[in-house]
C-alpha cells in the first residue's frame, strides 16, 4: 500500500500513544511463565507484539485480549507445552530472540521461524550464550531462522555480549530463570533495562549491580497487574515532526521515560530542542510522563558508538532531523543498523538522496550536512516500519508531495501512525 504525504505547515495537538512495544513483549513472556493471572493494560497494538501472544498461545498459555487489555493465565516455569506446528514470530526479532531464552529451558524441541525479513536477520548472537548454558540450537546456515531449539536442564553462566543488545541480554536472563545457579550478564555499554525491572516486579531473584545483572534460577514468578506506558520510540517521530516547523505545539501524554530509553530526550535537549516533561510518575519501576514540544531548528552534531545502543530505533528519524539542523548530523558506530528489518544505513541514504539531499554513507553510519531543503519524492520503505515512518515525517517538510511505497510496514510497530499523523498536521 502506498501513501501520499503532502507538505504541512505545523504540527499541533495532543496525542495518546499506544503502549510501549518493548515492555509489552516482556510483560507477556513473563506473565506466561508466572503463577496466576497477569493483567496487562495498555498493551501494544503492534503486529510484533501480537506475534508474541500468538507464540505463547501455541505453547499452551491461555490468553484473552480485549482491545489494549490482555489477560494471561500463567503456566509457571514448568507448564509450557511443545507447540504444533512451528512457532511463527512474524517480523518480530524481539519475539524470536527473547522467547528463545525461555524455550532453551523447556524439556521439548521447538521450531520457530518468521517472515522473509526476519529470516535474513542473524540469530547467532543469542544462539552462542544459550548453547553455553546447555541448549542445543540448529539454524539455517548456522545463524538464520528457522531455529530448532532442543531445551532442557540449563547451567548458569557469566556472559558479556560482544555487541550491546538488550535482546541478547534478555534471552540470557530469561534462560537464567531455568538454570541451576546464578547467571550473570555483564554490560560494557548499558542497554534498556525493561527486562530487569519487570523481573523484579514478577518476583525473580535478581540483583542489578554496576558491572552487570545477576539472576538465580528456580524462583517462582507471580503474576499481577501491569500498565504499559506510551512508546517513546513512537513518540520520536512526532517529536521530530514538531521540531521541523517553528509554529508547532504538541503534547504527548503518558509516555514511557525509562532513563535507559530517555537518552533521546537528552540528545534533543543538547541540540537546543524545546522538549519539556511534566506529570512524572512511576509505575512498576517504569517512569511515565507527558512531553510538550514546540517547534524550532536544532543545532545538529554527532552520535557515536557510546550513544547508538540507546538511540538505535530513533536513528532513521534523527537522520531526517539532521538534514534540517544547522550543522547536520554525523552517525558512527551504528553498523547494527545494517541488520535490522532492512539495511537502515543504506535505506536512509538512498531515500534522502531521492529527496535531493546530500549524504555520505559509511560502513558504520552516515554523514548528513545540515540546512538542506528536501523535495517531495517516491520513497522506498524497504518493507521497514521505521523507514516508512521516518520518511513520512521528512515528507511533511518537503517541497511537493511524496509517495511512501510500502507504507503498510508501519503496522509492525505502530498501526495508528498515519491516523495520528493526519490528526496533528495542518
Amino acid at each position: 500500500m502506498d501513501r501520499i504525504i503532502r507538505p504541512a505547515r505545523n504540527v499541533l495537538g495532543a496525542v495518546q500513544l499506544p503502549g510501549d512495544k518493548s515492555i509489552s513483549h516482556r510483560y507477556a513472556m513473563l506473565g506466561a511463565i508466572a503463577e496466576g493471572r497477569t493483567t496487562i493494560r495498555g498493551f501494544s497494538s503492534a503486529a510484533d507484539c501480537e506475534s508474541t501472544l500468538g507464540c505463547l498461545r501455541q505453547l499452551g498459555v491461555a490468553i484473552h485480549r480485549e482491545g489494549s487489555e490482555v489477560q494471561i493465565e500463567g503456566a509457571g516455569l514448568g507448564g509450557l507445552r511443545a507447540p504444533q506446528p512451528m512457532l511463527d514470530a512474524g517480523n518480530s526479532g524481539s519475539t524470536m530472540r527473547m522467547l528463545s531464552g525461555i524455550l532453551a529451558g523447556q524439556p521439548f524441541v521447538t521450531r520457530i521461524t518468521g517472515d522473509d525479513s526476519l529470516q535474513r536477520r542473524p540469530m547467532d548472537r543469542i544462539m552462542e550464550p544459550l548453547r553455553q548454558m546447555g541448549a542445543e540450537i540448529a539454524a539455517r546456515d548456522g545463524r538464520y531462522a528457522p531455529l530448532e531449539i532442543r531445551g532442557g536442564r540449563l547451567r548458569a553462566i557469566r556472559y558479556r555480549p560482544p555487541v550491546a543488545s538488550a535482546q541478547v541480554k534478555t534471552a540470557v536472563l530469561l534462560a537464567g530463570l531455568f538454570a541451576e545457579g546464578e547467571t550473570v550478564v555483564e554490560e560494557e555499554i548499558r542497554t534498556r533495562d525493561h527486562t530487569e525491572l519487570a523481573l523484579v516486579e514478577f518476583g525473580a531473584d535478581i540483583r542489578m549491580e554496576s558491572n552487570g545483572i545477576r539472576v538465580r534460577g528456580g524462583r517462582v514468578l507471580r503474576g499481577g497487574q501491569f500498565r504499559v506506558p506510551g512508546d517513546l520510540s513512537s513518540a520520536a517521530f512526532f517529536l521530530v515532526g514538531a521540531l521541523l516547523f517553528p509554529g508547532s505545539n504538541l503534547l504527548l501524554h503518558n509516555v514511557g521515560l525509562n532513563p535507559t530509553r530517555a537518552r533521546l530526550l537528552d540528545f534533543l535537549s543538547s541540540q537546543g530542542a524545546d522538549v519539556r516533561v511534566s506529570n512524572l510518575e512511576s509505575a512498576r519501576g517504569e517512569l511515565i510522563g507527558d512531553l510538550h514540544v514546540t517547534g524550532g531548528q536544532v543545532k545538529g552534531g554527532s552520535i557515536g558508538a557510546d550513544l547508538v545502543p540507546a538511540l538505535i530505533d530513533e536513528l532513521p528519524v534523527l537522520s531526517v532531523l539532521g538534514a534540517h539542523s544547522e550543522r547536520g548530523l554525523s552517525i558512527s558506530g551504528a553498523q547494527e543498523l545494517r541488520v535490522k528489518e532492512s539495511d537502515r544505513i543504506a535505506a536512509v541514504a538512498e531515500n534522502l538522496r531521492r529527496m535531493g539531499a546530500r549524504v555520505e554513507e559509511r560502513p558504520d553510519g552516515l554523514e548528513i550536512p545540515g540546512r538542506q531543503r528536501l523535495a517531495g519524492a517516491t520513497i522506498d520503505s524497504c518493507g521497514d516500519h521505521r523507514i516508512a515512518m521516518a520518511f513520512s515525517i521528512a515528507a511533511l517538510a518537503a517541497e511537493g508531495e511524496s509517495r511512501i511505497e510500502g507504507a503498510e510496514a508501519a503496522q509492525v510497530s505502530f498501526p495508528e501512525f498515519y491516523d495520528i499523523l493526519d490528526s496533528i498536521t495542518e
